[in-house]
């Protein structure tokens, strides 16, 4: 069974030293921690806070592909984790009709929030958060004003802590 989720917080993990991307499910307590590279923390970062790039990223240029060939993305699905690796697909409707594409949960979700498309985890993907749901909040916190130099967010981003990333493992 799939459930729709959304991105809850995005972190450093203070243990491993990776960043973390939490997804919570809509309307729920569980949640999905994903370990996730530099790169899409700050992909997606960007996009949560709503910052733009003169030049495109990867991400960005994904968008322009799907939308500019005539595809939307109708949804990412998070299916399954193998050796501490997790799985997604990206499902895109297109004047061919509908393609499913293997990708990493991380590249899926900064494709994803470019193009306000859900996305679903499976169920036996999720874990009951500890303590109240308001531990996670539905969104991370703003950055500084102004155009951000690469080190000024990934600054930003290791301010980001989430105190429970140290109750899952990757």
């Amino acid at each position: 069974m799939m459930v729709e989720v959304v991105v809850a917080r995005l972190g450093l993990d203070s243990t491993s030293g990776g960043y973390v991307v939490i997804l919570r499910e809509r309307n729920g307590h569980r949640v999905l921690p994903i370990w996730i590279g530099q790169p899409e923390a700050v992909s997606i970062a960007e996009q949560l806070n709503q910052i733009h790039r003169e030049r495109p990223l990867t991400h960005d240029l994904c968008k322009a592909l799907i939308t500019g060939l005539g595809g939307t993305l109708r949804r990412v699905t998070i299916t399954r984790v193998e050796k501490s690796t997790y799985f997604a697909e990206l499902q895109i409707a297109g004047p061919a009709g509908v393609v499913e594409f293997d990708a990493r949960p991380s590249d899926s979700i900064a494709i994803a929030l470019r193009l306000s498309a859900p996305m679903y985890a499976s169920a036996s993907l999720l874990t009951e958060m500890e303590g109240e749901a308001d531990e996670v909040p539905d969104v991370p916190p703003t950055p500084p004003e102004g155009d951000l130099t690469s080190e000024q967010l990934k600054a930003y981003l290791e301010r980001l802590r989430p105190e429970d990333f140290g109750k899952f493992s990757p």
